[in-house]
């Protein structure tokens, strides 16, 4: 009987091994309870059953919060250049919470479970953790989750499409080639993971810091929680407190960097075409604007200049004198940009691929291999930007494209991109010695590759300014390069996008930004190039660009009509100048944007996230445009708070309410803030040119007082950095009947020798007084009353 039990249970045993066992599943696991903490330099070191959870303290209202379940990264961070300074003002360890104090930020620590709030310095709630989820990780996935606040709005997160409120919607951050990209495509070339959240009249920002693919819910599907998380690395992000969103802007820039003053040359119009070549075509181009008198700085040049498309070469057939061609433009006034993609062809005798090959510079498989792929050269290796060496390496490649004059270099390509997208994740990358994968990498490979490019560009060009322009980003490109919104398309959507895009960027710390003006691929038609031209003209990157094989976008192909009213627009563009670059300034000391999402100025007017409203934005701190589709000649317009002048015709409208207002055109709905300050000049046929020597100071009456801090400098060198500069604050003082011409300072002496005071809507005043002198005004254009006076370099005030 035994023999016959120890059969059956040998089978039974034997049926049970059969079939098949699972796994248990894999679940999340939260940070856990409190378990202890202890004081650094900086701030404290909290320790939990399940992780370890670090505050430290940027700011009085800078917080970065860092939680893993082993130890901390010491990778330095590409996007942060701040440092901590300061520590928790007090350090209250409660029963049930740890209480830290900045003196303006107060953050909660509860301890059971570990959850994070954060407060003002009036003890309103700003942003807490969800309760139930926290800090979380799932695998190597980590996640933190938010309770989202009533009626709470998320604005900002770079390029990303959709509404300006960002509520309800998802996003991800991984860079991708998306060609001809629907326009409710994500993710695309960038990631800018920086947002703002708004509620109760607070703002609060947050900056999550790690580069592998992650993924940003602001309540979709749920009313419960926002997150923001990635598939590996530490949970790290920064918490910004700011009164504002400009103010919240200033900081998140203070963090990650401010861009450096442009070349004055970067403003101006750019004329670019997937390809221009020959040399003749490229000069005759250059000719056709100068006979035509349409103002214009910039040619482009596309992959056909090169050698079989080998970066750092030239077509010897095409161009066989490129030097003598660039001294040829820059005759006319031209400067060229070329196109530097990152693939190095494998080629035997190719000096940048053997110099790669001797100097170890490219991105590898784990057993050694460099890893290649095909792009346009054909099968190519990829440099390693993540390697300061290979960072070198690359910037001293660009010293014979400087030596034959080129000025700007145009990174494509960059997310990295090549034929079927599809890069292994296990290729390895330096990381500034700290070695990691193409999982860390892939976000920062365009920013690095930008990065090199500046760096190399700068030292080559004997204290001159590049122009970089790179595709793909990650936070805190704008220290070296200007963005562009990739590969978009002929539509009255995508053009209408262009600036929700572009606005967003500027709300993620980039200010320098454009779209493809008449849409990259599709067919443009006439009335939509002229549109798109028009709300271009008020965008801070001012290019139009087509594939090959498309209708070209040169002003004069759509016909004498669009012509002119591209003329028209593009001489405002460079009237607008002194304005512009003021704006850039600003942007270069305090992060603020040149296109400004209304988001900034009117946060918590609900209207400006209305939908039919939500593409408006101000250019500068006193411009509103109102993109309208090719398609209308007439659009309701939303006008925030105050008093607004058609720029056009200067009718007067009141704020706070829409308004219907023609269209045509030959005239974009664009509006000037009452009491606003607009310093212009003449127009001139590019950016080297003097024009007349007269800045023109339009000044819109209003009830307000208002300041303006003018600036300029020479347009070109880094001097500016030593004091050679001039900047003067213009002020209008309504209750006082005053106008200030604030004194100069800096040593840099102006190439305006008058100014001009244009008033706007000033009916009835015929004189003023300067000083004890009475002067009478003239009439101008429109109905405009003018006064001219010698700019000198002191004070000068205008009465009445």
């Amino acid at each position: 009987m035994k023999k016959v039990w120890k059969m059956f249970f040998a089978a039974m045993f034997a049926l049970l091994m059969s079939i098949p066992t699972f796994a248990a599943g894999r679940l999340s696991v939260q940070i856990g309870n409190f378990t202890s903490f202890k004081e650094t330099p900086n701030g404290v070191l909290i320790s939990a059953d399940n992780a370890k959870l670090s505050l430290t303290v940027y700011g009085p209202e800078v917080v970065r919060v860092r939680a893993t379940q082993g130890d901390f990264s010491d990778l330095p961070s590409y996007a942060v250049i701040g440092q901590p300074t300061g520590k928790f003002t007090s350090v209250k360890d409660e029963s049930d919470k740890l209480v830290l104090s900045t003196g303006e930020l107060t953050v909660e620590v509860n301890k059971n479970p570990i959850i994070v709030r954060f407060y003002n310095k009036d003890g309103k709630l700003l942003n807490e953790d969800e309760k139930g989820l926290g800090i979380s990780w799932l695998g190597t996935g980590t996640t933190c989750y938010k309770k989202l606040q009533p009626d709470e709005r998320f604005i900002g997160l770079g390029e990303k499409t959709g509404n300006l409120d960002r509520r309800g919607s998802a996003y991800e951050d991984w860079n991708t080639d998306h060609y001809g990209y629907p326009d409710n495509a994500d993710p695309l070339y960038t990631s800018l993971p920086f947002y703002i959240g708004l509620h109760n009249n607070l703002s609060y920002g947050i900056f999550f810091d790690n580069t592998y693919k992650a993924t940003f819910n602001f309540g979709a599907s749920n009313n419960r929680f926002s997150s923001f998380g990635a598939v590996d690395g530490e949970m790290n992000y920064y918490f910004f407190g700011g009164n504002s969103v400009a103010e919240l802007l200033k900081e998140y820039t203070g963090l990650t960097g401010r861009m450096k003053m442009p070349p004055m040359w970067g403003l101006g119009f750019q004329q670019c075409r997937w390809s221009y070549f020959p040399d003749t075509e490229v000069l005759n181009l250059a000719r056709t604007f100068r006979e035509k008198k349409i103002p214009a700085d910039v040619i482009y040049l596309d992959i056909h200049y090169m050698d079989a498309y080998k970066v750092f070469t030239w077509n010897k057939e095409r161009f066989p004198n490129p030097s003598a061609m660039i001294d040829s433009l820059k005759d006319m006034g031209f400067h060229v940009v070329t196109i530097v993609d990152p693939g190095v062809k494998k080629e035997k005798g190719y000096r940048a691929y053997e110099s790669g090959l001797k100097n170890d510079c490219f991105v590898k498989y784990p057993d050694g291999i460099n890893w290649a792929a095909d792009v346009w050269p054909g099968t190519c290796n990829f440099p390693d930007f993540t390697n300061p060496k290979v960072r070198t390496w690359w910037g001293d490649l660009y010293k014979g494209l400087v030596s034959d004059g080129v000025t700007g270099f145009w990174n494509d390509m960059n997310e990295p991109a090549s034929w079927g997208n599809m890069v292994p994740n296990l290729v390895e990358f330096d990381m500034e010695g700290h070695k990691g994968t193409m999982e860390e990498a892939h976000n920062i490979y365009g920013m690095q590759m930008a990065r090199s490019t500046y760096e190399g560009a700068a030292k080559l060009m004997n204290g001159k300014r590049p122009l970089v322009l790179t595709r793909a980003a990650y936070a805190g490109v704008q220290r070296y390069s200007a963005i562009w919104t990739g590969d978009n398309v002929a539509s009255d959507d995508h053009m209408l996008l262009a600036s929700r895009l572009i606005n967003s960027m500027g709300l993620a710390g980039v200010p320098f930004v454009g779209a493809d003006i008449g849409g990259f691929t599709g067919k443009t038609t006439p009335d939509l190039f002229a549109r798109w031209l028009s709300i271009a003209t008020y965008t801070p990157f001012f290019r139009s660009h087509s594939e090959y094989n498309s209708r070209a976008h040169e002003p004069w192909t759509f016909g004498e009509d669009v012509e002119a009213i591209s003329r028209k627009y593009i001489n405002e563009r460079y009237q607008m100048l002194p304005y512009i670059y003021s704006a850039f300034d600003e942007a270069h000391e305090t992060g603020m944007p040149i296109a400004r999402s209304l988001a900034i100025n009117y946060t918590f007017d609900k209207n400006i996230y209305n939908p039919d409203f939500q593409d408006e934005y101000l250019f500068g701190p006193s411009i509103l445009v109102a993109p309208v589709s090719s398609k209308q000649m007439f659009e309701r317009v939303y006008l925030p708070e105050g008093s607004w002048y058609r720029k056009s015709t200067g009718k007067k409208y009141d704020g706070g309410q829409s308004v219907i207002v023609d269209a045509p055109l030959s005239d974009l709905p664009v509006f000037v803030k009452a009491s606003a300050i607009i310093p212009m000049q003449s127009t001139v046929q590019n950016t080297a040119q003097k024009g007349d020597g007269i800045l023109r100071l339009h000044i819109y009456s209003g009830s307000r007082p208002n300041k303006y801090l003018y600036y300029e400098d020479d347009g070109t060198t880094y001097q500016y950095q030593d004091g050679h500069f001039l900047r003067r604050e213009f002020v209008f003082d309504p209750a006082a009947k005053k106008i200030t011409i604030g004194k100069a300072e800096g040593n840099y002496t102006s190439k305006f020798n008058k100014i001009e005071i244009v008033l706007h809507g000033f009916d009835g005043m015929n004189s003023v007084k300067v000083g004890r002198k009475t002067m009478n005004l003239q009439k101008g254009e429109g109905n405009t009353q003018t006064l001219t006076l010698d700019a000198g370099k002191g004070e000068t005030v205008l009465s009445w």
